[in-house]
């Protein structure tokens, strides 16, 4: 018979082409296949494999078996340090983010409205950029942008996704022009530049497969799903920091808020966007359940059985009304960043559905899908009784603290957590340490300004006091100490430093995993020469 095109129905284009139940068959069937092909070549071996669903009989078949010959050969790990082998005058320079070179033409973007503009390989200029700016994120060889310090957005989704950034270069959009080809390069130091035209430059790998593991515990900062499964090759202890909000930007997109109560969003094209979304599912909770579940649960499935801590949402009010839906349930703030965000939210009546809804998604992780690798981790925790409620709250929509293993940390990153945290540490099993929130809120410095960057430093002496005091109230206490801010990432002297005060954890960008590895690894063998 040829192939025939068959117009489908709209009901039909408005359900799912698989079902769970599908899916679990298909999940069963290549478990079977590689174990099959595995016991004869007496040997672990990973399997390319295709599949098709009779449209007549409803039937799954596996059409196709063979050897994966991508991913499975790679063997050992490998640092890469990238040299720029000439360079003229640079056009404009701002911090650095991670330690790669790209080039491409440039693409400036104003607005959201002009994101449809971006092509695949081209870098992104832009003012500054927010969290729905995600997805063209992806696939930019590299982003500029004229504001923003080390931990802006921009900063933590470039490293993320370990392309070079250049930030707060404040002239970015006016000297450059849309078309031109420029390198972006981070392989400076501190400083990051952008040149003229597409400069020569080298990769230097460097074998790291016989590499030792350092006795303090080297974690990863991850929240892109997508990249879980390469990224878990690295050497690791597993994820000190998930972060949810980029799976809600990318594969949710709506405010949990909008999801459950449409009838508040007062804009009809907003409304039918939201039944667009969440066509196929019951109801729209259940999308959003779905969704969250699905992308934790890969990240968690990745690192399976290490440890996975994952944050529970710590969009500001601002970020939050970016989400779809999201401006009917938001208050508006004039400063966002100590606003309506983290725990605060979670017991509050205007939150308190939404929060819901993340539980529900992680209990179905840890208890339906089995990943009890998974713990949770409340942000921005301002005070002991706030710590209470919300637990209460945990507990009554089904995640109670050490029921089925489960255990519960908070940041630390706020100085009330410091000293306060004896009390604090009654309630959790460990502690991560924000650099980037605790060194804010101690020096009094905007993170997200670039006109006071240079006030803004987690080696001041003050900084570093609270993070050693927060080690030590840690192990006074008997729970775990980690820290997963951009500190020991950037500077190699603070990594020695937690080194030093005894911090259990450190949690790192994928980009910087293999050298600060190293160099805490350089930093543990002196200690014991010496002592």
């Amino acid at each position: 018979h040829s192939t025939r095109n068959i117009a489908t129905h709209r009901s039909e284009q408005d359900t799912f082409c698989l079902s769970d139940a599908d899916v679990l068959t298909l999940a069963d069937y290549a478990i079977k296949v590689e174990q099959h092909y595995s016991r004869k070549m007496q040997e672990s071996r990973p399997m390319d494999m295709e599949w098709a669903k009779d449209g007549i009989d409803g039937q799954l078949y596996m059409v196709q078996a063979r050897p994966e010959t991508v991913a499975s050969q790679k063997k050992g790990q490998v640092l890469e340090e990238y040299i720029l082998d000439g360079q003229g005058p640079a056009l404009v320079q701002g911090r650095a983010i991670g330690g790669k070179i790209a080039s491409g033409p440039v693409r400036i973007i104003r607005d959201v409205k002009h994101l449809a503009d971006f092509r695949p390989g081209e870098i992104l200029v832009a003012d500054i950029t927010t969290p729905d700016w995600e997805p063209i994120m992806k696939e930019a060889a590299a982003i500029i942008t004229n504001r923003g310090g080390r931990t802006c957005h921009a900063a933590i989704i470039a490293r993320e996704l370990g392309i070079p950034a250049v930030v707060g270069t404040d002239l970015a959009t006016t000297t450059l022009k849309d078309g031109d080809s420029v390198t972006v390069s981070c392989a400076g130091g501190d400083v990051g530049s952008v040149y003229a035209g597409a400069l020569p430059f080298t990769v230097r790998h460097t074998d790291l497969a016989t590499l030792p593991r350092p006795q303090t515990q080297i974690m990863i900062n991850l929240g892109n799903p997508e990249i879980a499964f390469q990224t878990c090759m690295l050497p690791n202890d597993g994820i000190g920091l998930a972060r949810m909000e980029f799976i809600i930007n990318s594969a949710i997109k709506a405010h949990p808020m909008a999801l459950l109560h449409p009838e508040k969003v007062e804009d009809a094209h907003e409304r039918t966007a939201l039944a667009t979304l969440t066509q196929g599912y019951a109801q729209p909770a259940d999308f959003f359940v779905e969704r969250l579940s699905e992308g934790i649960g890969t990240i968690a499935a990745a690192f399976y059985p290490k440890p996975v801590v994952v944050r529970m949402s710590d969009f500001k009010t601002n970020e939050y009304a970016a989400l779809l839906g999201g401006r009917w349930f938001e208050p508006e703030e004039d400063n966002p960043m100590l606003g309506f965000r983290g725990a605060s939210r979670y017991a509050h009546p205007a939150y308190t559905e939404g929060f819901h809804l993340e539980c529900l998604a992680m209990k179905r992780v840890r208890e339906e899908m089995g990943l009890d690798n998974v713990i949770l981790m409340l942000p921005f925790v301002r005070r002991v009784k706030e710590a209470d409620d919300v637990l209460a709250k945990m507990a009554e929509f089904g995640l109670r603290r050490g029921e089925n293993g489960l255990q519960v940390y908070a940041m630390c990153e706020i100085p009330n957590n410091i000293i306060l945290i004896d009390q604090f540490a009654q309630r959790f099993d460990g502690f991560s340490i924000g650099s980037n929130d605790l060194t804010q809120l101690t020096l009094g410095v905007d993170r997200d300004s670039a006109i006071v960057a240079y006030d803004y430093d987690e080696r001041d002496d003050g900084v570093k006091e609270m993070i050693r005091l927060a080690v030590e109230g840690c192990a006074r206490n008997g729970i775990h100490s980690g820290l997963c801010g951009q500190a020991p990432s950037d500077y190699p002297e603070m990594a020695e430093f937690l080194v030093q005060i005894g911090i259990q954890s450190m949690s790192l960008n994928p980009d910087t995993v293999l050298a600060t590895t190293l160099h805490v690894l350089d930093v543990e063998k002196k200690r014991s020469g010496g002592e």
